[in-house]
């Protein structure tokens, strides 16, 4: 059967030129099953799922089945009532909504009930309306409209509508459509449902209606000769205007129509023998005729569209789903979500008895408490014997504080919780055991972490008044000056300290002043200046410096506001990434701040006199000097000397960048400076495992790189090899460590292991010595703790201006990875670095006169010393105690009183300051102690005697 060019029916084999009737096929029939209960039950409702793959039916008997896909497999089956037919099926996040008759009906799509609700009003339902997450329309035969909501289960309003009724709701943006069978459509107010307009569509009966946009399109029957017929003619009404435009004529009886959810100027037409035609409501030149049928004498009941229109669905008197798609495998939604499906069956292998290559464990054990197991030896073949327990860890005796006869000792976590060590002499067993200081395992959340106190964040109070009620004395012993961190983003102390004790950044900024209104040279200058006349152990406040601080558009750009981030994002924020980052972001500031200063004061040099015009001056253009390139080149070379600030000089070294394509092997040079060296870790060469600092810092030095970069002679992105060669050496290197990730962080402890591992293994070799056999008795903590007032007592005590001892028995702490000096050699571009500790420990002037002294044009040789490393202190009990430290080595210019002090590295920790070893300084536990920051400094900066010029004058 086919229809001819006037949509007439012909029942014969189509012709064979099917471009001569203009009839298209968009869809075609992909499958047709008997829904549950088909035999008995036609399907009287259709409805596609909007959030999974789901396609729900429900029968003229109360039942309702799911099928999955275009497939439709069956995925739940259930009833909803016992007599009445299914009106609608609709679909909600959670679960779907049968109505029938007389009852509501909420289950979720596995089939479990979650209510139904029945009432007076409940009669004789026909249709049902979602208006937001809880609240759903209820509309029937009765003259009742229903305002239910879901999550109460209860009956919120109910809306009289008149003895007709409300047998069809359809949504709009601004109205709820009503409509009833005797030709009526309300449009209604969605929170009110007060009536706003009233359409009347068909003198005879309202069969179906849809709305999409602006346009509704109705279809019914009309009066003729006091009997119904079927009305050809779709109305249109337009929303808008609220009238009736141009009519369509269909070529079959409409019973049904639906728009397609894709094209929003698409519906499909049905008629009661399931034959469907799809029309346009915008006029084209050349209309095209589709339809197509539903191969069954029954008739259509039901249909409904999928939502991304690939996909039909009719349902007939004679229980069938005839499924209609435009693909081989239709989708249901653009983005479904995952349908959940029941677990599978678990199935175990099968083998032979005599099979002894597969394992027992294949096949678990079932739990059988009644009957012993064959693993289970009988008494006479066991026996009970005492196991000596391991001694006391020499760690808490040394550490531990008797409060009567009960002692305190911070765990020193050299075992797991409920992990105790033993060796079993007999059988020759190796102890299972982890040197002291060392945790393998860097995690967050393994446990309580041990912190010495002077690293924790100290937290001040003010009383009503606004003066402090602690005594900073007790924090700060040693006549240097801290710094207070009650104000916002005061996570930056720590480097200001840092910048402070570099003799030559100190007397540059000391001896700065420009007109800018936030200049962080200026306010750094001042602050300087705070802390050099300030009282013996009084902290200043960098209020100014932070005002300044937060007004740089770069640092908010770089996220270096910490107070201006939510509070979301402050738990999550990595301070060791960021203090790191404004490293990188001080240098540079001060770079173009003294660069820009330095500029003005060329031009106010240059230009004291008066412009005035004279003809000498101004020669004709054939009269010009002819400069030569020489020429050309010594200016540009002055003019880069004169661009160049003091903090280049001093924290830059020259690079050159070379970019070289490897497909064209065409090769581009740059010319750069480098501030801050950010160290790279070789996390992808397995087949080295040790590395020393020196391999890191000179690859990290001299980077080579092979990444896509755009080509200008292959005009497209090729690969590029990208390689930096070091040109100059600083004097003052600053590095960032980078240690972001967990893989580079288990870098670092490892090399701190093949250390330690190398050095272990030399002292089991050699005889013990006893060079810390005295040590335990200097180092053991104070009975009465800070209130001890025992003049001369012999023990430590928090207060003691000198640095707590070394642990005896904790390799870590004597051998360290990172080394406190090291020398580097620039000789025709080839970078080597090394270790300069015995240099380091001999005469400074030897060391100064092969080292500082060796220079050329094409070979330079610099020694380097550590004198500062700031660390990041994860304090995992609150995000709101975690802290940036500084370990600062002072120079003998900034002691107090005498010239040369016995101690000369201490630990900066906002306002509490305290006097630390140098093995301390390099010493880190990465599950807590963290190094963000290092400085080397060659001699010339540590013995310099930098000249200030006081800016302001009396």
């Amino acid at each position: 059967m086919f229809f001819d060019q006037s949509g007439l029916a012909v029942a014969a084999p189509p012709p064979d030129v099917p471009e001569l009737m203009g009839i298209q096929s968009e869809y075609v029939q992909t499958q047709c099953i008997l829904a549950d209960g088909g035999d008995r039950f036609g399907v009287s409702a259709l409805a596609f799922d909007r959030y999974e793959e789901l396609l729900w039916m429900g029968n003229q008997g109360g039942h309702v089945t799911s099928y999955y896909t275009g497939a439709m497999q069956k995925y739940t089956s259930f009833q909803i009532h016992a007599t009445d037919d299914v009106r609608q099926v609709l679909t909600i996040n959670e679960g779907i909504l049968g109505l029938t008759a007389s009852s509501l009906r909420y289950q979720i799509r596995r089939g479990i009930p979650i209510f139904t609700h029945t009432s007076a009003n409940m009669n004789e339902m026909q249709c049902m309306l979602q208006l937001a997450a809880t609240r759903l329309l209820i509309g029937g035969h009765h003259g009742k409209l229903i305002d239910f909501n879901i999550d109460l289960c209860k009956e919120m309003q109910v809306i009289d509508v008149g003895e007709p009724g409300c047998v069809m709701l359809r949504p709009h943006s601004r109205f709820v459509c009503a409509g009833n069978p005797l030709g009526r459509i309300d449009l209604r107010d969605p929170n009110t449902l007060n009536i706003e307009h009233t359409l009347e569509t068909h003198s005879g009966s309202l069969s179906d209606f849809d709305v999409q946009g602006n346009l509704l399109v109705t279809c019914g029957f009309s009066n003729r000769h006091g009997n119904l017929t079927v009305d050809r003619f779709l109305m249109v009404y337009d929303l808008r205007m609220m009238r009736a435009v141009t009519p369509i004529q269909t070529v079959l009886d409409p019973l049904y129509l639906r728009f397609l959810p894709s094209v929003s100027s698409r519906l499909a037409v049905v008629s009661a023998l399931g034959h469907a035609q799809f029309l346009d409501t915008v006029a084209f030149a050349e209309p095209r005729l589709c339809l197509m049928q539903m191969d069954s004498p029954a008739m259509c009941l039901t249909f409904d569209i999928s939502a991304t229109s690939q996909a039909l669905a009719f349902g007939d008197s004679n229980g069938s789903i005839h499924l209609f798609s435009s693909t081989a495998q239709p989708l249901f939604n653009t983005y479904s979500r995952m349908t959940e499906h029941g677990d599978p069956l678990v199935t175990y292998p099968s083998f032979a008895i005599d099979d002894y290559n597969t394992p027992l464990s294949v096949i678990p054990m079932p739990i059988n408490h009644a009957d012993p197991l064959s693993s289970e030896w009988p008494e006479h073949l066991r026996k009970k014997c005492y196991r000596r327990p391991a001694g006391i860890d020499p760690e808490v005796l040394r550490t531990m504080k008797m409060k009567g006869p009960i002692g305190y000792a911070p765990n020193p976590r050299t075992s797991r919780r409920n992990q105790v060590t033993y060796d079993i002499d007999d059988n020759k067993i190796r102890t299972q055991t982890k040197h002291d200081g060392r945790n393998t395992k860097l995690d967050e959340t393994e446990g309580f972490i041990a912190i010495p106190k002077r690293y924790r964040k100290i937290d001040v109070k003010y009383n009503k008044l606004g003066t402090d009620e602690c005594q900073f004395d007790q924090f700060n012993k040693t006549g240097h000056t801290g710094l207070e961190a009650t104000l916002p983003n005061a996570y930056c102390n720590a480097m200001i300290q840092v910048l402070y004790y570099i003799e030559p950044v100190r007397a540059i900024l000391l001896s700065h002043l420009c007109n800018k209104e936030f200049c962080l040279s200026c306010e750094l200058g001042f602050l300087f200046h705070m802390l050099k006349t300030s009282a013996n152990n009084s902290p200043c406040q960098p209020a100014n410096f932070l005002r300044a601080f937060r007004t740089i558009p770069e640092a908010s750009a770089l996220s270096l506001v910490y107070s201006d981030l939510p509070p979301d994002q402050k738990t999550k924020i990595n301070l060791g990434a960021l203090i790191q980052s404004w490293n990188r972001f001080i240098i540079h500031q001060l770079h173009v701040e003294l660069a820009e200063a330095k500029k003005k004061s060329l031009e106010r040099k240059n230009n004291k006199t008066p412009f005035s015009y004279n003809v000498t001056d101004f020669p004709a253009i054939d009269d010009r000097k002819k400069c030569s390139a020489s020429e050309v080149n010594a200016n540009m070379e002055q003019e880069k000397r004169d661009s160049e600030s003091e903090i280049i000089q001093l924290v830059g070294a020259k690079q050159m960048q070379k970019h070289s394509c490897l497909k064209c092997k065409i090769e581009v040079k740059k010319e750069s400076i480098l501030l801050v060296c950010n160290l790279i870790y070789p996390t992808n060469e397995p087949e080295r495992d040790e590395w020393s600092f020196c391999d890191i810092l000179g690859r990290s030095l001299c980077s080579q790189q092979t990444t896509p970069a755009w080509c200008e002679e292959c005009k497209k992105f090729s690969p590029t090899q990208q390689t930096r060669v070091l040109q100059s050496l600083p004097k003052l290197l600053a590095i960032n460590t980078g240690l972001h990730s967990p893989q580079h962080k288990q870098f670092w402890q490892s090399q701190m292991d093949k250390v330690v591992a190398k050095v272990t293994n030399s002292e089991l070799a050699s005889p013990p010595s006893s060079a810390h056999a005295n040590s335990l008795s200097s180092s053991k903590p104070c009975r009465y703790g800070d209130h001890c007032s025992r003049p001369g007592c012999r023990f430590r005590h928090s207060f003691d201006n000198v640095p707590p001892p070394a642990p005896v028995n904790n390799p870590y702490c004597s051998n360290n990875w990172l080394p406190h000096s090291i020398s580097i050699a620039l000789h025709e571009g080839e970078l080597v670095i090394g270790k300069a500790e015995g240099k380091a420990r001999e005469g400074r002037g030897e060391a100064v006169s092969e080292g500082e002294n060796d220079r050329s044009e094409d070979h330079c040789k610099k020694l380097y010393d550590l004198t500062a490393v700031v660390c990041f202190i994860n304090d995992q009990s609150s995000s709101e105690k975690r802290n940036i430290v500084a370990l600062i080595n002072v120079p003998d210019s900034y002691m107090p009183g005498s010239a040369h002090a016995e101690h000369k590295w201490y630990l900066f920790n906002d306002f509490s300051i305290s006097p630390v070893s140098a093995q301390e300084a390099v010493w880190f536990s990465l599950d807590w102690k963290i190094p963000c920051i290092l400085y080397y400094s060659t001699r010339e900066i540590i013995e310099s005697q930098s000249e200030i010029t006081p800016p302001i004058t009396k």
